[in-house]
């Protein structure tokens, strides 16, 4: 029997018409898929670009943010160190005013005597002497009777209601009216003030210290009583 007749004409065409259809319907090259990964990889690549961008101010917001809560933990231990020290001093007859107040950072480091013995009470950690804002760590030291310390306390009024809070012991009550003279009228708040020179903020107070404040220029995320420039904090046991 011959093959050659039209049946076999019919079959080579259905063959032919089948390898088209499968070649048609066969999954892509491996080169088109590894195109379409790159594609996808570089969508990926640049959103992801956007969204840290865009994350970036939040983060370092944050991270200032942090710094800031640690520097007014610390810069309050100070300040009760202050005041630890001063009520030591100013009840073992040394008297009240500048001759009961620290000269320097290290006599709050070094602690009082414990009544009745030869050892000290620590008052002060020395991760508390470290200002966490500024660039070279120090704390500036506030003398009283400055300047900076009378706008603290309009601020600390301004902050309170036009009401000056009041330390709890009577001797750091009378250090207060010594230290930090008495407002009649608060007028104006932090915005108000005329900025500082930079020789005003980059001078060593040197004596007697009642409080300490960052050496840092910078705008505040946080408010410390309504201030929110860090060399304008104060941390201070005058008013607490």
């Amino acid at each position: 029997m011959s093959l050659r007749g039209p049946h076999h004409k019919i079959c080579r065409l259905l063959i032919a018409r089948w390898q088209v259809a499968e070649r048609r319907d066969s999954p892509p090259s491996r080169s088109s898929e590894a195109g379409y990964t790159l594609v996808a990889l570089l969508a990926l690549m640049t959103l992801l670009a956007l969204f840290a961008t865009a994350a970036a101010p939040s983060i370092r917001q944050q991270a200032q943010r942090e710094r800031e809560k640690e520097t007014i933990f610390r810069g309050e231990q100070v300040a009760d160190a202050l005041r630890d020290y001063y009520l030591h001093r100013s009840t073992t007859g040394r008297g009240v005013g500048d001759q009961s107040l620290p000269t320097s950072i290290d006599q709050l480091l070094e602690g009082i005597p414990v009544p009745g013995g030869s050892k000290k009470r620590q008052i002060l950690r020395a991760s508390a002497t470290r200002d966490s804002l500024s660039t070279s760590g120090e704390w500036r030291l506030v003398r009283p009777r400055s300047q900076e310390l009378i706008d603290f306390q309009r601020s600390v009024m301004v902050y309170a209601g036009n009401f000056l809070p009041q330390p709890r012991q009577q001797q750091m009550a009378q250090l207060q009216q010594f230290a930090a003279p008495q407002l009649i009228n608060v007028v104006g708040t932090d915005s108000d003030r005329p900025p500082r020179s930079e020789g005003e903020v980059s001078a060593d107070s040197s004596g007697p210290f009642v409080g300490v404040t960052s050496r840092s220029q910078h705008n505040s995320v946080l408010h410390y009583y309504g201030i929110d420039r860090h060399d304008q904090w104060i941390f201070t046991p005058l008013f607490r």
